[in-house]
């Protein structure tokens, strides 16, 4: 069983910066592929960025590419978003999730394929 359980959200600025963090918890977690989604009110959820296992490679939603950095260490079982530029239209609850599928090399997006949740973090972005 894995266990995720973010913090870091809070209320910033357009413009501002906000770094977002997740701990897990489960023995092989670390062999898991990791990802940040985040759901605005009256929304679907959506992915923002996701990190393969070994952090060889990332995707980003195109709304948040070059202003987004997700990053793991797997030594401390810790996944991590770097929000910078942030814009109103980020606000959102931001959620990290895990895929049990061990090893893999590719990041996947979809959201039906990721087996663990946490409980969210909220981020409000004023303008």
């Amino acid at each position: 069983q894995v266990e995720l359980v973010e913090s870091g959200g809070g209320l910033v600025q357009a413009g501002g910066s906000l770094r977002l963090s997740c701990a897990a918890s489960g023995r092989l977690v670390s062999l898991y592929s990791m990802g940040w989604f985040r759901q605005a009110p009256g929304k679907e959820r959506e992915f923002v960025a996701g990190i393969n296992w070994n952090g060889a490679s990332t995707t980003y939603a195109d709304s948040v590419k070059g202003r987004f950095t997700i990053s793991r260490d797997n030594a401390k079982n810790t996944l991590y978003l770097q929000m910078n530029s942030l814009k109103p239209e980020d606000t959102a609850v931001y959620y990290c999730a895990a895929d049990r599928g061990p090893y893999r090399t590719v990041v996947i997006t979809t959201i039906s394929e990721y087996d663990y949740w946490g409980q969210g973090t909220q981020v409000t972005v004023s303008s």
